[in-house]
């Protein structure tokens, strides 16, 4: 297995098609994923033909994928993925950083440790220059992951919701954090 990255608790590794089980496992879990489609579930289909094809997608800019099965270090266990890739496949300046892990890894500070370590990695070797994230203004969780990982809020905006789901209407809300400012709290 390629490693990406490893942090005190975690493996980050590329996803493989040998994912897809893990994937519609985690994507049907009205829980986890109440905040990106209202907790509908995912058909095996969209995770062969839309889902796969994303996190398997390589960036020329950074030489490697933009998203990675993350894994429990101690055990090997599937917990779910990270995304930090690059907002333009040939530019690394602005990376977005996203997580989506399964209920057994919430409340464990897991999401903060893998984001502060691409932060880290996208700073120290990838070329990034600012780091962006976003999530529904109500999504309360994930806006403290955020900020635990050293991004700043920027701003509330209206999201482009094709389907409406539960707090949709709230809107988006953006975060943010700049190399220097990175730099200056090492």
């Amino acid at each position: 297995m390629c490693v990406f990255l490893e942090t005190r608790q975690l493996t980050l590794r590329p996803f493989t098609h040998a994912d897809a089980d893990n994937l519609f496992a985690l994507d049907n879990d009205p829980a986890v994923m109440r905040f990106i489609n209202g907790g509908r579930p995912t058909s095996h289909e969209a995770i062969r033909t839309r889902v796969l094809p994303r996190l398997l997608h390589d960036y020329p800019c950074f030489g490697t994928r933009g998203y990675w099965a993350a894994e429990e270090k101690a055990t090997g266990t599937f917990l779910g993925w990270f995304e930090f890739r690059p907002l333009e496949d040939h530019s690394p300046a602005v990376a977005e950083l996203g997580y989506r892990l399964n209920k057994a890894a919430w409340g464990r500070g897991l999401a903060t440790e893998g984001s502060r370590a691409l932060i880290s990695k996208g700073f120290t070797d990838l070329g990034v220059e600012r780091v962006t994230a976003n999530t529904m203004a109500v999504n309360t969780r994930s806006r403290r992951v955020m900020e635990k990982a050293g991004l700043a809020f920027l701003r509330d905006f209206a999201g482009d919701w094709p389907e409406p789901i539960a707090g949709s209407e709230h809107g988006e809300v953006e975060y943010g954090l700049l190399r220097a400012d990175w730099e200056q709290r090492r």
